[in-house]
């Protein structure tokens, strides 16, 4: 099965400008980290994060509900289950 992804991992490169610390470029750089891999990797991290807490925020009131009716009703089946 295919992973799903959250953006066109096809999509063309764009080259970007950013600043960073002059010596932390230098450590990472003789390390030989792939900048442009990490910053990826960085990006989408906080990507996720954000997409996460969105939804979390959108959804808060279902979530209430649903926790609510759990509450009250029990899950479904459990009077069925053997552990």
């Amino acid at each position: 099965m295919k992973a799903q992804h959250i953006y066109d991992q096809d999509a063309p490169k764009k080259p970007v400008n950013l600043t960073v610390n002059a010596d932390l470029l230098r450590i990472a750089k003789g390390t030989g980290i792939n900048l442009s891999q990490t910053f990826e990797e960085a990006v989408l991290a906080k990507v996720r994060s954000s997409l996460e807490e969105q939804w979390l925020e959108e959804s808060k009131e279902a979530i209430v509900s649903y926790n609510a009716r759990i509450e009250r009703n029990g899950v479904f089946g459990a009077s069925k289950r053997r552990f």
